[in-house]
């Protein structure tokens, strides 16, 4: 809602992707419509059945690794049994016409999260997150060096069958490809070319402007208020190292992005103070969701420069982060042929709503 009451009808741009818009339109939150339905979560610890629980392993393909080593493993790697992409088979690139084909050469594993069936984000501990961050640290460096073919190594997890995941137990992915993702691909674009015009990082400017920034906006022919930015206003965490934030064009209605708040291009740099404190922010922010929108299906990704030379110019302009997006609804027809998201909660209203929920000591 506006100032004077009113609901929000507007078009955001991404400031990180300028090409990308978001339509805030709250009044479309009152019609009948179809949500994604909330997720019944399975809390069992162990399920017999389940092929990652912690005595079935001999379901799995033979694991890649294990943290500890040995049958009292919390969190284990296992190559994906349906992989999107493999190293079984390789052909050369071909073009016919406009057409060019790439061989789907790389890596598909699947990072069984926790020893327990059902647990979820915000119920691990803290220091069970951080060691889930390093392991994604450790495996993406193995995979960039296995191979230079690799070009972008993406950290993603799946919860609710909306967002894609097909199998209950907690659980996240990794995939490395010969091309960079268009996703990771814009944004480095756009921030390399926001720090040639600028010499500051895009991301860091976004920081800077959600900590200390805030505006009031009158509209000069009645005098009235059209837009107040408060100092904190999409803050939903802070810690030392690390600021959860509600973006102002945020593609779904209860998206944040979790950032470090000092400038760092890759996420393999980061040591275990910034992952302590990293998984502080990533569990308090998780349980405000659960508290708002509890059984919420989501998908989170891990964004970090990609490697290679051609990114060597990218360590002062782009920012790695986590992106956390609900699906709380099913895109419309509008929405796919146009690309441009619907939201029917303000990301002020979305903001506000998870920074007040009661945590406690979470």
């Amino acid at each position: 809602m506006s100032e004077s009451g009113e609901n929000v009808r507007e078009i955001r741009i991404n400031p990180i992707v300028p090409t990308e818009s978001v339509l805030v339109a709250t009044a479309r939150g009152m019609r009948p419509k179809n949500a994604e339905e909330r997720v019944e979560r399975d809390t069992r610890a162990v399920v017999e059945t389940c092929p990652f629980c912690r005595g079935n392993e001999e379901r799995t393909p033979p694991q890649i690794k294990s943290y500890p080593d040995g049958d009292a493993w919390e969190i284990r790697i296992v190559p994906n049994l349906y992989p999107v992409l493999g190293d079984d088979r390789t052909q050369s690139n071909i073009a016919f016409g406009l057409q060019q084909v790439i061989d789907g050469y790389g890596r598909h594993e699947v990072v069984i999260d926790n020893a327990s069936h059902g647990i979820a984000l915000h119920e691990m501990t803290q220091q069970h997150l951080a060691d889930l961050f390093s392991v994604y640290q450790q495996r993406m460096a193995e995979l960039y060096a296995s191979d230079r073919r690799l070009k972008y190594v993406l950290v993603f997890k799946n919860f609710g069958a909306a967002a894609g995941a097909s199998i209950a137990h907690t659980h996240s992915q990794i995939i490395a490809t010969p091309v960079v993702p268009e996703n990771v691909q814009n944004e480095v674009q756009h921030s390399r070319e926001y720090h040639k015009k600028l010499s500051h990082c895009v991301f860091c400017s976004l920081i800077d402007e959600a900590l200390t920034y805030e505006a009031t906006i009158y509209d000069r022919n009645s005098g009235q208020i059209r837009r107040k930015i408060n100092v904190g206003q999409y803050v939903i965490e802070r810690g030392q190292r690390f600021v959860a934030i509600k973006p102002f064009a945020s593609r779904f209605e209860w998206e944040i992005h979790i950032l470090p708040l000092q400038h760092e291009a890759d996420f393999l740099k980061a040591d275990r103070d910034d992952l302590d404190d990293f998984a502080r922010v990533l569990r308090r922010t998780m349980a405000r969701l659960d508290k708002v929108v509890g059984g919420v299906q989501y998908n989170f990704f891990l964004h970090s420069v990609p490697h290679g030379g051609e990114y060597d110019d990218c360590q002062e302009s782009y920012h790695w982060h986590l992106e956390i997006c609900p699906r709380t609804s099913i895109p419309t027809g509008f929405e796919l042929g146009s690309g441009l998201f619907v939201s029917t909660v303000s990301p002020e209203a979305a903001a506000e709503a998870l920074r007040n929920a009661d945590i406690g000591d979470a």
